[in-house]
C-alpha cells in the first residue's frame, strides 16, 4: 500500500471520493462541505485544522494496514488526538446511538416479546458505551499529560467488549428477528450499525496508535486469546466459535494483531505466541 496516497495536495472532493466514510470525519474537525477545488491543505488551513494530523486520521480510517512511523507520530500533538477523541465521543452519544435506537423503535414496536428483548440489550450497550466514554474521558488527561503514567490497559480496556456487542446485535437482527419484518428500516439500521462498527474500530485504532505510548503497545486480552487459537491453526469460523463472538470480530481482531506485531503468517503469529508465553 502507497502510504502517501493522500497528502495535503490532493484535492479534498478527490479524498473524500476514495473512501465517503471520511466524510463522518469532517464535523470533528468542524470542516463543512463546499470546498470546491481546493487541496487538502488548503481547506485544513481554512478551518485551522492541523492538516499533518487530519491526513493521518485519514489515512487510519482508509487504510486497515497503515501505520505511521517514528517521524509522523512526532510531529503529532498529543493534545490534538485528545480532541478529536472527544469529538467523537460526542458524535456517538449524541448522534449515532440516539438515530439507531429510533430505528430499533420504529422496527421493534410491534414485535413483542423479541422487540422488548432487543430493546433491553440495545439500552444495555448503550449503558455499557456511556461508561466505557466516561472512563475514556477521565482519563484522557492522564494519557496525553506530560508524566504519561496510566497504564495502557487501563485506557484501552473495553475496547473489545464495545465492538463486539454491536457486532452480535447485528447477528441477532441478521439471524434471529422473524423474517417477515425485514424492512427497508430493518437493512437500515443493519448498514448504520456496520458503519459504527467501522468507526468504532477505527476510533480505538486512532488511540492506540496515536495516543497510547508505544513502549506499552501490547495486544488486548481478546487478541491473546484470538492468537493463541490462531497459533494452534484454528480458522476464524472455528475461532468464532470457540470464543462465542462473530467471525467478522475474529478477524478484526486478527487485523489488530498483525498491525501490533507487523507479523502477518499464521507460522510466524505461532512462533510469536510461543515466545510470549514462554516469556509470560
Amino acid at each position: 500500500m502507497n502510504r502517501t496516497l493522500f497528502t495535503g495536495r490532493m484535492k479534498m472532493a478527490d479524498m473524500i471520493a476514495s473512501n465517503y466514510d471520511l466524510i463522518l470525519m469532517l464535523p470533528r474537525f468542524g470542516i463543512p462541505l463546499g470546498f470546491g477545488e481546493k487541496s487538502v491543505k488548503e481547506v485544513c488551513r481554512d478551518h485551522h485544522v492541523d492538516d499533518h494530523f487530519f491526513l493521518t486520521v485519514c489515512n487510519i480510517y482508509t487504510f486497515d494496514d497503515y501505520r505511521p512511523d517514528d517521524e509522523e507520530l512526532s510531529r503529532i500533538d498529543r493534545s490534538l488526538v485528545a480532541e478529536h477523541l472527544r469529538a467523537s465521543h460526542r458524535y456517538y452519544l449524541e448522534e449515532r446511538l440516539p438515530h439507531l435506537q429510533q430505528h430499533l423503535d420504529r422496527i421493534t414496536e410491534n414485535a413483542g416479546q423479541s422487540g422488548e428483548i432487543l430493546r433491553k440489550y440495545y439500552a444495555d450497550y448503550c449503558r455499557e458505551v456511556r461508561e466505557h466514554v466516561r472512563r475514556e474521558e477521565k482519563n484522557l488527561d492522564g494519557v496525553v499529560g506530560a508524566n504519561n503514567d496510566l497504564p495502557v490497559q487501563n485506557y484501552l480496556k473495553g475496547h473489545d467488549n464495545i465492538r463486539d456487542r454491536l457486532n452480535d446485535l447485528t447477528q441477532i437482527i441478521y439471524k434471529y428477528l422473524p423474517g417477515e419484518r425485514l424492512t427497508e428500516e430493518m437493512m437500515e439500521l443493519v448498514f448504520d450499525i456496520l458503519q459504527l462498527s467501522r468507526d468504532l474500530e477505527k476510533h480505538a485504532m486512532i488511540e492506540e496508535l496515536l495516543l497510547v505510548p508505544q513502549e506499552d503497545y501490547n495486544l488486548s486480552d481478546r487478541e491473546m486469546d484470538v492468537l493463541e487459537l490462531v497459533a494452534q491453526g484454528l480458522s476464524s469460523k472455528e475461532i468464532s466459535a470457540r470464543l462465542n463472538i462473530a467471525v467478522n470480530t475474529v478477524n478484526t481482531h486478527r487485523k489488530s494483531i498483525t498491525r501490533k506485531t507487523g507479523i502477518k503468517s499464521v507460522a510466524g503469529l505461532a512462533v510469536y505466541a510461543m515466545l510470549r508465553k514462554g516469556n509470560g
